[in-house]
């Protein structure tokens, strides 16, 4: 493996533990291909039962991918001309897809910070994930902020998120708790963060056949509209501003809206991209429609369209590198966003019998 990824067996329970707290785990090209090599691996193991996924002690998950990479390579490389970036995105959708078809338990335990590649490599097929956050959860898919998209799969689990939540996710890049990510669907299991070694301890003493019975048992109870936060406070809000049909139109219908969320949520929108606001969305409303491997496969080809545009770089400049929180987003107004512009980022990259993702079904 990797010097950040870890791998034991415990009775016949794999366990990955993503260990680069210092990047709060965010993955690097040989973290995503250790992950690989370990999960098919494992799939093929009949010594191996089950998969659990954590990150090292910290405050981490996994917060996504490594942009400050992306931000090295965007600026010193001609377009298209490096193979370790394009190769990055690649093997990362390459594992998402096998993530969400892992034909064993996949438990993933969400602790802690998760964003980004942290959801890619967390939101497995229904029949065989567990997705356990905590109360020390903070989920996200913030791409928004630095004008890319939600990527990694996002264009598959977003859409099919709580209502309109996941939109809500994707246009303004806000985080929500454990409680929140169970009731909008993007999780399945709060935990208490104290015991989540006593969870991986029972998954790997008792047959596998109890693994959804054993998970079950170390569930804490959500929250109710009696209690404070409520995860179903703005149900009613995200559902009537984010199911408008474009960009102009949620953000005439939050500004309508004086509540402190809806003028939060606007907030937020004003900070991003006006391009990228509009691409998230129509990708968004296309994948809604798509399978994984479409998802995938569409996603790779807009990524890229976002590193042969300037907001990516711009966004990472502004929020990691010079930390001046003052993007130049091309174009700056929302107004100023055109159809085809948009359009662009969806026209293939690769003749179909040549897509780095062709194999994925």
């Amino acid at each position: 493996m990797t010097e950040h990824i870890n791998t034991t067996v415990d009775n016949r329970l794999g366990c990955l533990t993503i260990d680069r707290p210092r990047a709060l785990n965010a993955l690097s090209l040989d973290m995503v291909r250790a992950i690989t090599a370990a999960l098919t691996a494992w799939r093929d193991d009949p010594a191996i039962d089950a998969v659990i996924i954590r990150g090292s002690e910290g405050r981490a998950f996994c917060a996504g991918g490594d942009i400050r990479y992306f931000y090295q390579v965007a600026t010193t490389t001609p377009l298209g001309g490096s193979a370790t970036l394009e190769d990055f995105f690649t093997e990362e959708y390459v594992l998402n897809h096998l993530i969400h078809f892992f034909p064993k338990p996949y438990i993933a335990f969400m602790d802690g910070i998760v964003m980004g590649g942290g959801m890619g490599i967390s939101q497995s097929g229904p029949a065989q994930r567990m997705r356990v956050v905590t109360q020390r959860t903070k989920l996200a898919m913030p791409e928004v902020n630095i004008g890319l998209f939600p990527d990694v799969g996002g264009s598959h689990f977003l859409p099919r998120a709580r209502g309109c939540s996941g939109t809500y996710l994707g246009l303004t890049g806000h985080t929500i708790d454990g409680a929140q990510a169970v009731h909008d669907g993007l999780a399945d299991v709060l935990v208490a963060h104290e015991q989540l070694d006593a969870l991986q301890q029972r998954l790997a003493s008792e047959p596998v056949e109890r693994w959804r019975e054993t998970v079950a048992s170390f569930a804490l109870p959500l929250p109710t509209a009696a209690d404070i936060p409520d995860p179903g406070e703005h149900d009613a809000a995200i559902d009537r501003h984010f199911a408008l049909p474009n960009v102009n139109a949620i953000m005439a219908s939050l500004a309508r809206d004086a509540s402190p969320f809806a003028q939060a949520a606007l907030a937020s929108m004003h900070k991003r991209s006006p391009l990228m606001l509009c691409v998230t969305l129509e990708q968004l409303q296309r994948g809604a429609n798509l399978s994984v491997a479409d998802c995938l496969r569409m996603e790779r080809s807009m990524v890229r369209h976002c590193f042969e545009h300037s907001d990516v770089v711009e966004g990472i400049r502004a929020a990691v590198i010079d930390k001046d929180d003052a993007p130049r987003w091309n174009p700056a107004a929302l107004d100023a966003v055109q159809p085809e512009q948009v359009a662009r980022f969806f026209e293939p990259v690769w003749p179909a019998g040549a897509h780095p993702l062709r194999f994925l079904d």
